[in-house]
């Protein structure tokens, strides 16, 4: 069944389900008549020689400038094309779609004042696969994702280019072979499609979603090191975490639980410390502040997939035209920011609890760098080394960009969010989170091997998962290859779907 575009009740599921599953997508009927009704306004306030921003006057600087009646058309033609001013590789697809749809979904609400066929235009690219081309690099956040979207906007006057199965093609070429329509642009037509901050927004929703399941696996990688580390499991009693009352550690204390239930560690058999160091007691402190963060993330990420970012808006229903900066990309440019340096906290810890398996003055018995022939061979120890490369890259990256402002437009915008900065850099932060996290995995599953007790359900799960991917090691090997595909494992799920399959859904909010 096809997701119904309303202006108001997308979710950031619904956003991968189209932007990387092809889910299908229609016009709300209600938001068909508001689409409608706007543009009606509009034109009649056109018609009545009304001066409005950005569709009988110049944009930015330019605002003061009025345009006579033969320049209004061909404005939008030439604003298309001077904002194209991209740079780099092309985005991601799935970057792009997201991009579409939430653009989609804002024209919905029926306050940009575009014409029906515009959107129509959007919502049959996105049914028949047709994604332009995009430059990764362009946007300052602000004013909208201007360079990206304008290339978007390109196919609506047949130009520009796009990829449709497999190729890349003119774009009118593409738009022809799926057999849609070329709109052309009207009045108001260009602004209506490249103003707000679609693409940025977009990638977050992305990065949101992929975190959420990345944080899962985080939590089992803890809870393999704990089990291999003999940890006391005081730490993760409910009531330790309920006293206190952040969600977050509540629920990242609770997966631990779940996945460690069944564990020798929980019947007393084991022996272990009074009281662990830090990077083992406070995982679930530690993880379940960055759930907190997310949390917080998801909320402002669902409030702008749903709202209006235009300048300006057209209110038929109260015959008024309001200017203003909904466009400003700050109130998500932030908490992708902040997203980013949680995941690379998480990641910090993760590296901390790793280097405790591989030292021996450290792991609670475990032979040196985790292999019997310490000497001869040297185990995981350039496993860590990596890991550490890996943490600096991260810790670069979680750097701010929302403060980062550089003025453009003469000045006239004069604080930008940098948001696309926060959106790439949060993913490239994710990717690399990744590797971390599979060195870890790697890493737990070797100690557990070496440890005589019986882990709980879900360690176990995990174990069986990893092995299904990286072999004990026995002996040294060039561990490249384990790296890349545990990096690969934990990118695609593999351990989180073996744990959940054994113990059930972890709890993600």
């Amino acid at each position: 069944m096809a997701i119904s575009l309303t202006g108001s009740a997308l979710t950031i599921e619904d956003v991968e389900a189209v932007a990387r599953r092809g889910e299908a997508v229609e016009l709300d009927r209600e938001a068909v008549q508001r689409i409608g009704a706007c543009r009606e306004f509009i034109e009649e306030r056109i018609t009545a020689g009304e001066i409005m921003y950005g569709v009988n006057t110049g944009i930015g600087e330019f605002s003061e400038v009025v345009l006579d009646d033969d320049q209004v058309r061909e404005f939008q033609r030439y604003l298309v094309y001077n904002h194209a001013a991209g740079i780099g590789d092309p985005a991601p697809i799935d970057h792009v779609r997201a991009a579409m749809l939430l653009r989609a979904n804002l024209q919905a609400k029926g306050y940009s004042a575009c014409r029906l066929e515009i959107t129509q235009t959007l919502l049959a690219m996105l049914n028949n696969a047709v994604t332009p081309v995009v430059c990764e690099k362009g946007s300052v956040g602000a004013c909208g994702d201007l360079a990206p979207m304008s290339q978007i906007a390109l196919l609506m006057m047949g130009e520009g280019e796009a990829f449709f199965r497999g190729d890349r093609l003119p774009g009118a070429e593409a738009l022809e072979r799926a057999g849609i329509p070329i709109p052309g642009l009207q009045a108001r037509d260009g602004l209506s499609t490249i103003n707000g901050s679609n693409l940025l927004t977009g990638i977050g929703a992305l990065a949101l979603y992929d975190a959420e399941r990345w944080i899962k696996q985080a939590e089992i990688g803890a809870a393999l090191s704990l089990e291999a580390l003999r940890a006391n499991m005081r730490p993760y009693d409910p009531r330790l975490h309920q006293m206190r009352g952040f969600q977050g550690a509540v629920i990242t204390a609770a997966n631990l639980r779940q996945i460690m239930d069944g564990s020798d560690l929980l019947t007393g058999k084991e022996k272990v410390r009074v009281q662990d160091a830090y990077s083992m007691r406070s995982t679930p402190q530690v993880i379940g502040a960055a759930r907190d963060q997310m949390r917080w993330t998801r909320q402002q990420i669902e409030i702008e997939i749903n709202g209006i970012g235009d300048n300006p808006l057209f209110l038929p229903e109260d015959q008024v035209v309001l200017t203003g900066a909904n466009f400003q990309g700050t109130p998500v440019s932030l908490p992708l920011d902040t997203l980013g340096a949680a995941v690379t906290m998480v990641c910090v810890l993760s590296e901390r609890r790793m280097n405790r398996l591989t030292n021996p003055a450290l792991s609670a018995g475990l032979p040196p760098f985790l292999t019997k022939g310490a000497g001869m061979f040297s185990g995981m120890m350039l496993s860590q080394y990596t890991a550490d490369m890996q943490i600096v890259e991260q810790k670069m990256l979680s750097a701010p960009a929302f403060i980062q402002s550089i003025p453009a437009a003469a000045d006239q915008e004069d604080f930008v969010s940098m948001g696309m900065n926060s959106a790439l850099k949060t993913r490239q932060i994710l990717d690399v989170a990744c590797g971390v996290l599979g060195i870890e995995l790697m890493a737990a599953a070797q100690a557990l091997d070496l440890r005589d007790f019986t882990p709980g359900h879900g360690s176990r799960a995990a174990h069986a998962a990893i092995r299904r991917h990286v072999d004990y090691l026995d002996e040294d090997r060039p561990l490249y290859r384990d790296h890349n595909a545990m990096m690969a494992a934990v990118r695609d799920l593999d351990v989180l779907e073996a744990v959940e399959a054994k113990v059930g859904e972890l709890a993600t909010c």
